[in-house]
């Protein structure tokens, strides 16, 4: 005769739909750090956020936005500000 635990799974917490254009936040790794994480003064901050960003489901998301709003400050999608000029910069230079 086997002895079995019988375990019963703990129902999964209902997260109510949210649709807003930046629902996608809720997915960050970033959200388990304070926000001056994000707004480093310095390079060993910034390599410490983009550390963060490093495999987060939500990056491209992230940048996106950032360029979008214009954001010109803290890391978004792990680049800094410098890094987003020169992003936007480059588009500029492309046909549309």
């Amino acid at each position: 005769m086997s002895s079995q635990l019988h375990v019963t799974p703990v129902p999964a917490k209902q997260v109510p739909f949210d649709d807003s254009p930046t629902a996608w936040m809720a997915q960050g790794n970033c959200r388990n750090y304070p926000p001056a994480t994000f707004f480093p003064s310095d390079g060993v901050g910034v390599d410490r956020a983009r550390a963060i960003c490093k495999g987060c489901p939500v990056t491209d998301k992230c940048l996106e936005y950032a360029l979008e709003e214009r954001i010109e400050h803290g890391v978004w999608g792990g680049c800094s500000e410098r890094e987003r000029r020169r992003i936007l910069k480059r588009r500029r230079g492309l046909p549309a």
